[in-house]
């Protein structure tokens, strides 16, 4: 067994927290299938296979049906799989925590992801500081928030245009600015370049720039949010692109989600975000390894 009895207590007392906390904001929980005949295709996430068919790397195009079918405010906590993820912050077994709202923006949606954050964290009797790495991270007050430009400017070597045209975006990030991002409050890294944009709407006043978000916590990505794109034309062009990629590397992407896409001219404007429930659960128990917050590590079985 990886996690002490205490940890998987505290496990469970954070995931009971999460969901009192969707229950009370009105939120209905979902369940939606885990073996999928097609998935969105990412260049940077391999999913793994059952059969013809594949284990989800994120239940996002089934809840986006569903938020489709006029259900305004679900979330789900599930289990993701990803191929070839595997470190002291990877599982390629994950327990993700996935939420969507109508009506709101990815302003918003910080916001409410800073509430439940904080609400979780009072139910665990956290306090207001998460000890971290050596260092006092404060709940308390408000979190910071960061363009993913300013972010680079403040950190990396290289501007970020600059990064990405050298084709050297993730090494940089991961380097050299993500280490220094929520060391002292949490911090909310938004507005994305358009071609990183993933499943983020565009700007209105700025198709340059994408409505997306991540949350880090003592240097570690804890969450992923946008403000959602509904424009099939558009996401169809996104997959098209993205299945190009995976091809290029001599992977096979799958089938086109074609009924997900007959169906997201019908949702409305939503933001939505996913969340690594594993990872929460390291920062908020002060665990130095994902392997001490989970009943079994592969290794294990």
């Amino acid at each position: 067994m990886a996690a002490s009895p205490k940890l998987l207590a505290s496990r469970a007392k954070l995931i009971q927290s999460v969901r009192q906390f969707f229950v009370e904001q009105g939120y209905l929980e979902v369940e939606t299938p885990v073996r999928l005949v097609s998935i969105a295709p990412e260049i940077h996430i391999e999913p793994l296979k059952t059969e013809d068919w594949f284990l989800q790397t994120s239940p996002e195009l089934c809840m986006k049906r569903l938020l489709a079918a006029e259900i305004p405010q679900i979330f789900q906590i599930c289990k993701c799989f990803r191929k070839n993820e595997r470190g002291a912050r990877h599982l390629p077994e994950m327990t993700l925590l996935e939420w969507y709202r109508a009506g709101i923006d990815y302003y918003a949606l910080m916001d409410e992801c800073e509430k439940m954050l904080c609400y979780v964290a009072d139910l665990m009797e956290v306090g207001n500081t998460i000890d971290w790495g050596g260092e006092k991270i404060k709940l308390s007050g408000p979190w910071e928030r960061l363009t993913l430009h300013e972010a680079f400017q403040r950190y990396a070597r290289i501007p970020l245009d600059d990064a990405i045209a050298a084709d050297s975006f993730e090494e940089i990030l991961v380097e050299q600015v993500e280490p220094n991002l929520g060391v002292q409050v949490p911090a909310f890294i938004y507005d994305y370049p358009a071609k990183l944009g993933s499943l983020a709407r565009l700007k209105k006043n700025n198709q340059n720039i994408a409505e997306r978000f991540e949350l880090y916590i003592g240097g570690i990505e804890l969450a992923n949010g946008f403000s959602e794109l509904i424009d099939a034309q558009e996401q169809r062009r996104r997959f098209e692109n993205e299945r190009k990629a995976i091809q290029a590397c001599g992977r096979e992407p799958g089938p086109m989600p074609e009924k997900f896409l007959a169906e997201l001219e019908n949702m409305p404007e939503t933001a939505g975000i996913a969340l690594g429930v594993d990872r929460l659960v390291m920062l908020l128990t002060g665990s130095e390894s994902i392997d001490k917050v989970v009943a079994f590590t592969p290794e294990e079985l």
